[in-house]
């Protein structure tokens, strides 16, 4: 196995654009394979000539440096080539889920001020509607024939001017807009270079030790920092190959490993939880997995015994400042740590600084709870349109990540809470994060968290939104009872609520935002306090 430098320097240098890079790694062999989708092989020759075309074609659109254009659609080949046409032009993409509905959509198209939608077929009229009033109507393509109301992208680019292209990317050129999941209010528009994407791929190498030979499949959505600057940023870097999925399929999934030979892949915790509890007739022993990035300690030990794979990677990273921290491939690895301070496969590379700080920003001693700031060179140029955000996010060149960790005498993380899913109860801080967790374990609970409600003499109560597993009676008092043995009495919450599902972000991550900001929670949930209160009153008459 060749070291992650040595993958780096089987190619030659480049500067740091997606154009650049590509060549790069083109120029090793043109014809080994690159892209696969469906049935649809793309040696990096011909994906690099397929993306010279398509910028010819946005050219002839009207795209110049700094547009924007949105893609919604679902994964696909057409993804990844529009954001290297974009970005030879200087231009932008900005994907958007293509489950987004109108005003969802509406907000993003606006904030971006899009001057062209690419859609797929069931997203087109979606985003017609969303980008209803923009002072500069966009123009519309489709990616696919399901739809004929709109010009085929794939018309646009044979009619095409054979024009020469205009050299306008460079590294410092934003690339991509990132919209936040927005759990805390509007989403927010993450802008990232060219440089930052290319660096952060370098670092994807270290990380999982890609190699040229590696097959990487993408299951996890484009418009993610997690598929786009990991694994597509990834492959890029090392100059392997990459199997791109349209959408996560639980029930396929091995089966699509096994059938393509795939090395590396990509997941996130609700895909983990997910795999462990399917059916043992779907896995696929034989399959050459070798790699698995974002496994969490409570599936770790399923994906080891279970599933075979070698090389389980944790690690911590978020839109604004992709990679920060793992666990190292080669090196100890302690369960429920997000790792150390990652590095690049170049030990002369300046890399990210982390510190834990208490509110004033000052350092707290190793073990201690504190905010993780960081300085990292894989970082955001800045929130698009919003300078306020932009500059609320930073405090004296440290990146303020919002989130509570605390930090052990060997360097590695552990993450404790969002600051904003802390409870005060009592005078005592509790973690939402660690509530979710050990409620999550119940083997009755499907889904659980934790959120604080109004205490009748200030500061907060807990309740808890519980999605039960098909077919059990947990109840309210059960709840309580798991909870006293395993946490302190203040850690036990006051309201159990029982809900048929609860919302979530587009990563599929609870939208606690939305659970506090619903006042009819805490009215309809079992209240143990009154309830032992009640019993009580009863016992004495």
């Amino acid at each position: 196995m060749k070291t992650p430098l040595q993958v780096l320097k089987r190619y030659p240098q480049h500067d740091y654009t997606l154009h650049g890079a590509l060549q790069s790694r083109m120029a090793r062999d043109p014809q080994r394979p690159f892209l696969l989708f469906g049935n649809k092989v793309w040696s990096w020759h011909e994906f690099a000539a397929a993306a010279d075309k398509r910028a010819r074609a946005l050219t002839a659109r009207g795209i110049a440096k700094g547009d924007r254009v949105a893609v919604m659609a679902q994964n696909s080949d057409g993804h990844v080539l529009l954001l290297f046409a974009l970005a030879r032009l200087g231009a932008i993409m900005v994907p958007v889920n293509p489950e987004f509905g109108v005003e969802e959509a509406r907000y993003v198209m606006h904030h971006a001020e899009v001057s062209g939608v690419v859609a797929a077929g069931g997203t087109l009229d979606v985003a017609r509607a969303a980008c209803q009033g923009l002072a500069l109507a966009p123009w519309f393509v489709l990616l696919d024939s399901s739809h004929d109301k709109a010009l085929l992208l794939g018309d646009l680019i044979a009619h095409a001017p054979d024009i020469a292209l205009p050299v306008n990317g460079s590294a410092d050129d934003t690339c991509l807009i990132v919209y936040t999941s927005g759990t805390t209010g509007f989403p927010k528009g993450v802008m990232h270079s060219q440089r930052s994407f290319v660096t952060c791929g370098e670092a994807f190498v270290q990380r999982v030790h890609l190699q040229p030979d590696d097959r990487v499949m993408i299951v996890l959505p484009l418009f993610h920092i997690n598929a786009l600057f990991y694994s597509l940023a990834g492959t890029l870097a090392a100059g392997c190959n990459i199997l791109i999925l349209n959408k996560f399929s639980a029930s396929t999934f091995w089966q699509s490993i096994a059938d393509h030979g795939v090395t590396q892949v990509n997941i996130i915790e609700a895909v983990g939880a997910i795999l462990m509890n399917r059916p043992r007739s779907e896995f696929r022993p034989g399959h050459k997995v070798r790699v698995i990035y974002g496994v969490r300690e409570s599936v770790a030990d399923c994906f080891r015994d279970e599933f075979g794979i070698a090389h389980r990677i944790g690690g911590y990273g978020m839109t604004e400042i992709p990679g920060v921290a793992c666990n190292p491939y080669d090196g100890p690895q302690k369960p429920g740590s997000m790792g150390p301070v990652g590095r690049h496969p170049d030990p002369a590379r300046p890399w990210a600084v982390c510190r834990v700080v208490d509110d004033a920003g000052s350092d707290v001693p190793d073990g201690e709870v504190g905010e993780l700031i960081v300085k990292t060179p894989i970082i955001m140029q800045g929130y698009f349109r919003d300078p306020e955000q932009t500059r609320a996010a930073f405090r004296d060149g440290w990146f303020l990540t919002g989130d509570l960790v605390r930090r052990d005498a060997d360097g590695y993380f552990y993450f404790v809470s969002r600051k904003k899913d802390i409870i005060r109860r009592r005078g005592e801080n509790i973690a939402g994060a660690e509530l979710d967790r050990v409620i999550g374990a119940h083997p009755a609970v499907h889904e659980a968290a934790a959120i604080p409600v109004p205490a009748e003499l200030g500061e907060d109560e807990i309740l808890v939104a519980i999605v039960k597993k098909p077919g059990s009676e947990l109840t309210a008092e059960a709840v309580s009872q798991w909870c006293r043995e395993r946490l302190a009495p203040m850690k036990v919450p006051r309201y159990v609520l029982f809900m048929d599902e609860l919302p979530h972000t587009p990563t599929h991550k609870v939208a606690k935002a939305v659970l506090r900001a619903d006042a009819s929670l805490r009215v309809r949930a079992v209240d143990l306090q009154a309830a032992a209160e009640k019993g009580s009153s009863t016992t004495r008459r």
